[in-house]
């Protein structure tokens, strides 16, 4: 079976979604999914939504799960060894250089990150997610690629799993080098040479424990468009927003509360249109009034007419408490909507302070806690996985032992990568000062160690930077027998004045010093 007749064949599939997708951003953001693929070429006028909170929502909501999942300038997740597979020789002098050495691969991966435009296409399909419940991702070498639901189709099997996924896409014939080798000359049409571009179909399937793929244009296979790659590090990531059993695709935050939305758009609508029928301004003439109204019509401001006042009316619509009454049910949804979609309020001043902030992440994660562990499992270590895959490749880190070096995702705002391990250890240390005493910490903790470790979680590199325990010993040692030094000088009478103190007349203090010292040790102790 051809690709484009497995992709009509599951199109059904999808037709229920897609239409619940199309009706969800007509009432947010009318570009973001257009429908069929008909529909999508921009030639359809779109239609402007007579509100604005669901598009409000849409961004706001998609920013929050952005700056949650990538946030930037912060590390979200962190390496770690799989302890079980360590030896016993594995001591814990070497954990601590290789975290050192992970630190390192994280923030090369996390700077990689910063310098493309990978946030921008995240945040993009994060809106999908919000509106559409549905979005495909396929990372690239160049960067990523995102496919809305009109443009691809998914089977899953019974537990969820990903078995097929075919996309359709429009495709310049230039871009296609072996296009007029694919099609003979006898199949292409009249209509196929006006067109400059043909539709391409990019059927992926799971075999076994990794994904295969190729292109095919007019039912023929492309030439050098296969692919493959393990499961574990796929460049296709299918995400979904919300799950729901023995179903392949997902539901959309907007589809949860589409009630609202479409009620906020009819009450909204009818004040608008409403609003402008009583602004407008209709004067009445008495019939038996000598006052005409031609001449009323076309008098300007300030002038004079011969007239009875009396003979001119003015009809008002008096429509002001069915007005009243549906804007009071307006700001009773709009505040439904805005809690839906975390529209949190944070006061923007000088004194708004960091526990209010920390409280409305709190919020953030609380209510959508789920869905951070569905964007683990479907996202981040498939995006993750497939970055050091790509890295070890180009040699920009170093090969890791498969199997015994795995991403562990750390979700949500409050907890973000090795920066909850500062904090943890902080804490630790402050809580044995108060408990033990400030002289405990020296006495049980390594202080190379919570060098270390602090440096970890930082993403800081020591090398030439922190001082080893030797340096340090001898450091100490020095700093001793410099003392034991100036202690035998003072203990001598008559030395401190000496020219010999002045190491720019003697260079050979240290040894005089010394000499003193022998000196007073073999003096008598005073009675």
């Amino acid at each position: 079976m051809t690709a484009k007749s497995r992709y009509d064949n599951l199109s059904s599939d999808r037709s229920q979604f897609l239409s619940e997708a199309e009706d969800a951003t007509k009432l947010t953001l009318p570009y973001l999914i257009r429908g069929h693929e008909e529909d999508a070429k921009g030639m359809k006028q779109l239609k402007t939504p007579w509100q604005s909170v669901g598009a409000k929502g849409v961004v706001a909501l998609a920013s929050k799960l952005s700056l949650s999942l990538v946030p930037p300038q912060t590390s979200f997740f962190k390496l770690q060894l799989d302890e079980s597979q360590l030896g016993e020789d594995f001591g814990p002098e070497i954990k601590s250089e290789l975290d050192l050495s992970f630190a390192k691969i994280e923030r090369t991966i996390l700077d990689a990150i910063a310098a493309s435009d990978d946030r921008v296409v995240i945040h993009q399909a994060l809106q999908h997610l919000v509106v559409g419940g549905n979005a495909l991702i396929f990372m690239g070498k160049t960067g990523l690629k995102l496919y809305p639901l009109n443009r691809y189709v998914i089977e899953r099997d019974g537990n969820g799993d990903v078995i097929e996924i075919i996309t359709k896409e429009r495709i310049n014939k230039d871009l296609i080098p072996s296009y007029y080798e694919i099609m003979p000359k006898k199949m292409i049409t009249d209509q196929d040479e006006e067109e400059e571009e043909c539709d391409v179909y990019t059927h992926v399937k799971r075999d076994n424990n990794r994904f295969v793929w190729h292109q095919e244009v007019h039912d023929k296979q492309i030439p050098g468009s296969q692919g493959k790659a393990p499961v574990d590090s796929t460049p296709w990531l299918p995400l979904r927003f919300n799950t729901v059993d023995g179903e392949a695709y997902g539901r959309g935050r907007v589809g949860q509360f589409i009630g609202d939305l479409k009620s906020l758009e009819a009450l909204s609508q009818a004040i608008v249109e409403g609003s402008a029928a009583a602004a407008k301004v209709v004067f009445t003439v008495s019939p038996s009034s000598t006052t005409k109204p031609q001449t009323l019509a076309a008098a300007g401001n300030g002038a004079i007419v011969q007239g009875r006042p009396d003979d001119i009316g003015v009809i008002q619509v008096g429509k002001t408490a069915d007005f009243a009454t549906a804007l009071q049910h307006m700001q009773t949804l709009e505040k439904r909507l805005n809690e839906a979609f975390l529209i949190l309020s944070v006061r923007q001043s000088e004194r708004t302070t960091a526990e209010e902030v920390r409280m409305t992440q709190m919020e953030l994660e609380q209510q959508l806690g789920g869905l951070f562990g569905l964007l683990t499992v479907e996202f981040l270590v498939p995006y993750l996985n497939r970055k050091l895959s790509i890295f070890q490749k180009t040699g920009e880190i170093p090969r890791l032992p498969k199997g015994m070096v795995k991403p562990i995702i750390v979700a949500g705002i409050n907890s973000l990568g090795r920066g909850q391990d500062a904090a943890a250890l902080a804490q630790f240390l402050q809580t044995i000062a108060q408990t033990m005493g400030p002289e405990a910490i020296g006495q049980y903790i390594n202080p190379e160690e919570v060098v270390k470790r602090l440096a970890a979680a930082q993403g800081i590199d020591v090398l030439n930077l922190v001082k080893s325990m030797e340096e340090v010993q001898q450091e100490q040692q020095q700093a001793m027998t410099e003392q034991a030094e100036m202690e035998a000088i003072r203990a001598t009478p008559g030395l401190m004045k000496s020219p010999m103190l002045d190491p720019t007349k003697n260079p050979n203090i240290a040894a005089a010093a010394q000499a003193a010292q022998q000196q007073a040790q073999q003096q008598p102790p005073q009675q």
